[in-house]
């Protein structure tokens, strides 16, 4: 008997085994097992640690860390847009800005990325430099 089953699992831990291994008793060999068992899993690998949680769930322990990994990228990517949206609350997709009266032939391309991770590019031809200060104003001011 090895180590792992000899010293006690945390409840949780425990509740998932005993819930893997009774859909084990039920499903023949081989069979995929069923999301939501792998996200009980990834939750208690994320709080008791992968290698633990693979051991004692009798899991692959690369496909329980990419589990883990999809369920945290889960979980941030709505709050960093909950964060972005704070930041940015109507920020239009689009802004098209009329050429001044003086054509000239400049064009750039600007990328600019707030510290919430919202990312935007924009792609400027013939403006001149009084816009462009608007323009960036505008955007890291939104009006409210």
């Amino acid at each position: 008997m090895d180590g792992s089953k000899t010293q006690a699992l945390p409840a949780g831990l425990e509740d998932v085994r005993r819930r893997l291994e009774r859909w084990r008793q039920a499903h023949r060999t081989r069979s995929r097992i069923p999301a939501s068992l792998w996200a009980a899993a990834a939750r208690a690998a994320s709080r008791c640690g992968i290698h633990r949680t693979s051991r004692a769930l009798r899991l692959d322990y690369y496909a329980l860390k990419e589990r883990v990994e999809q369920q945290s990228t889960a979980i941030a990517a709505p709050a960093a847009r909950a964060t972005a949206d704070q930041h940015f609350p109507s920020v239009p997709a689009f802004l098209e800005l009329a050429p001044s009266a003086s054509i000239s032939s400049c064009e750039c391309t600007l990328e600019l990325e707030n510290a919430a991770g919202a990312k935007m590019r924009v792609h400027l031809k013939n403006i001149a430099t009084p816009d462009l200060a608007a323009l960036s104003r505008s955007l890291w001011n939104p009006v409210t």
